[in-house]
């Protein structure tokens, strides 16, 4: 479920220093600069004219009881259309929040909407947004979709987007699609502004110095940390999503222990890698003896795994299918799984 914008508040802040349109932070950080864009986070956000999912289906249509949709692609333009069979709503679509699966904001007598119905690659069309299911709309208006109050907003914009939130409001006119690099890197522009001047000051922290904890509740931030989704009570196969609260339940997890840090595995600035093999190497740190050295020593519970040496994570971390949602999830709660065991929360 996406949680989007129902009010814009302007910011009152000062707009910042311009920056030379030539200087970025390619110009130092090109390989991170380059790929980053085209992963998963870079395209967390789309806009009309740059969403090449809606361009390869021009055309989408569903039925939901009484009311039917069409997603309308022409001329780097998106219409999101719903009918009761004599009325019709027909309103642009402004942002698609998601890098696969899809799901619309849409605006209607000064409100913002998030689409009842998203697109789902698994399906090449329309279904059900995920957590609007249980709708059940009387009224054209309330077919549109779910009404998004400003802190879902936030939520939404927040992490779907870049420089969406301003002194703590919500700020359009700022916002840029997708997560860049200042998105993580705080203070990114500054020390731009100044490697432009030669001093190379104002150093961004460094997300590599930070504790496995201290990553994971960054990460958390988005992914939904252990803390939140405890105190949230989600319980049940639906918080397999949340990935930093999955991997902190793992027995092996250890807030100080770099080798099981999100960025152990997973490189933000890279596509996530689907092979499997490939994090044998991350596992085998703790889980060899052979690998492993006098800086990283043996953690207490590392035993080596009787079963296999390779292809580790296709038994220790399953997939798990979201409920009703039409995706499939890694679950990150590392452990030996048995057949027929009830899901761990």
């Amino acid at each position: 479920m996406l949680f989007c914008v129902a009010a814009v508040a302007q910011s009152s802040s000062a707009p910042a220093k311009p920056i030379p349109a030539t200087a970025t932070c390619a110009s130092c950080h090109r390989a991170q600069a380059f790929s980053q864009p085209g992963t998963q986070m870079g395209r967390a956000m789309q806009v009309p004219g740059d969403n090449l999912d809606l361009v390869a289906h021009p055309k989408m249509t569903f039925r939901n009881g009484a009311y039917s949709y069409s997603v309308d692609t022409r001329n780097g333009q998106s219409q999101y259309s719903v009918t009761d069979g004599t009325h019709t709503l027909t309103l642009p679509i402004l942002w698609a929040m998601g890098a696969q699966a899809q799901t619309w904001v849409v605006e209607h007598n000064g409100k913002m909407y998030e689409s009842l119905v998203s697109y789902y690659p698994t399906m090449n069309g329309l279904y059900l947004t995920v957590g609007d299911d249980t709708m059940a709309p009387k009224t054209l208006e309330e077919a549109i979709g779910r009404p998004l109050s400003e802190e879902d907003a936030k939520t939404c914009f927040g992490c779907h987007a870049t420089n969406a939130i301003v002194d703590h409001k919500l700020n359009l006119a700022t916002l840029k699609p997708g997560l860049t690099c200042e998105h993580c890197h705080t203070g990114a522009a500054a020390h731009l502004e100044s490697a432009i001047k030669g001093d190379h000051n104002d150093l961004p922290p460094s997300l590599g110095d930070l504790s496995t904890e201290d990553i994971s509740n960054f990460c958390g931030g988005c992914h939904r940390s252990w803390e939140l989704v405890v105190r949230a009570g989600w319980k049940g196969p639906s918080n397999v999503r949340f990935q930093p609260y999955r991997l902190a339940n793992s027995k092996c997890f250890n807030g100080a222990d770099p080798r099981i840090s999100c960025i152990a595995c997973h490189d933000p600035h890279q596509k996530v890698v689907r092979d499997v093999a490939y994090y044998d190497s991350k596992c085998l740190a703790c889980h060899s003896p052979t690998l492993q050295t006098a800086a990283s020593p043996a953690s207490p519970h590392a035993k080596s795994c009787p079963v296999a040496k390779t292809n580790c994570s296709s038994c220790h971390m399953p997939k798990v299918p979201f409920p009703g949602g039409h995706f499939v999830f890694t679950d990150h709660q590392i452990r030996v799984v048995r057949p027929n065991e009830a899901y761990p929360n």
